[in-house]
């Protein structure tokens, strides 16, 4: 990460093997770089991978921040201090620990965006359980495959409940922080800084 930071690249990269607090402590850094958070997704094998994409801020106290940085932490990448975090590790500096608190709201909310069912998620995954009720009927009694199929779309029922839940509770948590709700080219809901935009292909955090 440090890497694409001092080629000063307008997008970076993170990509942690791990948990999305580890992702967040990153961003962290990127963020005193001059980066800001942009989004973030599963990927890789089995979606085992949080992928968190930072895009420069062409703001001028992004700038300045970068600039305070390099000049606190000149040997960052080469075994020295890193902005936000315990030298060696990625467990995050006491003052830093609210600011990777809430990127990893944000690093979270948007990752669940996968998960949480809409409407023809629902549809097909409840098709799936009548689908395996009629397979099952092949070869057990109707009263076992009709518990079966149902016991499975219960289970359905309660992972989206609960992910929905989830969900709602860090939007409070983000909106409590100061982000914004809005609503991205797919329809799906963002939270922003006030006074940043979605990502686009140019300026993409410009007020």
């Amino acid at each position: 990460m440090l890497q694409q930071i001092a080629r000063q690249q307008d997008i970076v990269e993170i990509a942690p093997q791990g948990t999305t607090r580890k992702a967040a402590a990153l961003a962290h850094v990127a963020e005193q770089y001059g980066y800001t958070y942009g989004m973030a997704y599963r990927t890789g094998f089995k979606n085992s991978l949080v992928q968190v994409r930072m895009y420069r801020d062409p703001q001028p106290d992004a700038r300045v921040r970068e600039a305070a940085t390099i000049t606190a932490h000149p040997q960052a990448g080469n075994r020295g201090t890193v902005p936000g975090l315990q030298q060696g590790s990625l467990k995050p500096l006491p003052e830093a620990v609210a600011a990777v608190a809430v990127l990893k709201d944000l690093i979270t909310f948007d990752v669940m965006a996968q998960y949480v069912a809409n409407r023809s998620q629902m549809v097909g995954s409840y098709l799936a359980c009548a689908v395996l009720t009629l397979l099952l009927l092949i070869d057990t009694s109707p009263g076992e495959a009709i518990a079966s199929g149902g016991a499975v779309a219960l289970l359905i029922t309660v992972a989206f409940q609960v992910g929905a839940i989830r969900r709602r509770k860090i939007a409070q948590r983000l909106t409590g922080a100061g982000y914004l709700p809005v609503r991205d080219e797919q329809g799906s809901q963002r939270f922003l800084r006030p006074g940043q935009h979605l990502p686009g292909d140019t300026n993409p955090f410009a007020a």
